[in-house]
């Protein structure tokens, strides 16, 4: 499904090329909820950006279903890819209904007209996140967990095989977290739909993922949990004066 091969990510202008993580190869198949991890400043952002196509790789190519992402039209990936960045770019007198209604924007007419079809898998992402009861509130009058939740919604009600998601639990309350990543990997078990999030939850990521990405300056290191943590490269992560990653548990423990 998801094909990244010998990528370079970063950043280029007329003068300079700067380069943020090279040499990325890595796979993941559909039906996975999968969790990218690494440091702050290390790429995580720009490796989901590059990813969903709103910048282009410097070298090398992610490809979704066998195809490069560049060979798409703008249409035909936004029927295969539902995206949740951390911009705050939302227009501020929508009601969180038609935010979810955006998500069906690659599906309807000319004038963006929803139908009853349309309409009803915007009321089925409202309910799968907890939003029905604000649905005619307008976006910039919800907390920041709230509208992190509507963007959610929004992406699930665009339907899409692939889904990214930057820091989707940065602004949710704990039990949220848990619900939200809970939620996140049952549609991609049920609805086989292969969904990549980053986070710096890192407890909540061990406790749900199917396959981590660990993103560090020595490369992209993918699998299992416990295949991570045989070869070393959580504890090299997270081992410092402050922390101890116990392997035998899989656990983060406090010094």
């Amino acid at each position: 499904m998801l094909h990244l091969r010998d990528l370079y990510i970063g950043y280029s202008d007329d003068k300079n090329r700067h380069i943020v993580a090279e040499t990325l190869n890595a796979s993941l198949p559909c039906g996975v909820l999968a969790c990218l991890i690494g440091a702050n400043g290390v790429g995580k952002s720009t490796l989901m950006r590059t990813m969903a196509g709103f910048q282009p790789s410097l070298r090398g190519e992610v490809c979704i279903d066998g195809r490069p992402i560049g060979t798409y039209t703008p249409k035909e990936l936004s029927e295969r890819v539902g995206v949740v960045l951390t911009e705050k770019n939302m227009p501020a007198d929508l009601t969180i209904e038609e935010v979810v209604g955006l998500g069906r924007t690659p599906f309807t007419n000319f004038w963006g007209t929803l139908t009853a079809s349309d309409r009803k898998v915007v009321d089925e992402a409202l309910s799968l996140v907890g939003l029905d009861a604000l649905r005619n509130r307008k976006i910039h009058q919800v907390s920041d967990g709230e509208r992190q939740k509507a963007m959610i919604a929004k992406a699930l009600a665009q339907q899409t095989p692939v889904i990214f998601l930057d820091e989707p639990t940065a602004f949710l309350d704990y039990p949220s977290k848990i619900a939200m990543m809970q939620l996140l990997r049952r549609l991609a078990h049920e609805q086989n739909k292969l969904i990549l999030l980053s986070t710096h939850d890192l407890e909540i990521a061990f406790q749900t993922a199917d396959h981590l990405w660990l993103l560090q300056q020595s490369g992209l290191h993918t699998g299992t949990l416990s295949e991570l943590s045989e070869c070393g490269v959580i504890s090299e992560f997270l081992d410092s004066d402050e922390l101890h990653y116990d392997v035998s548990t899989q656990r983060i423990i406090l010094k």
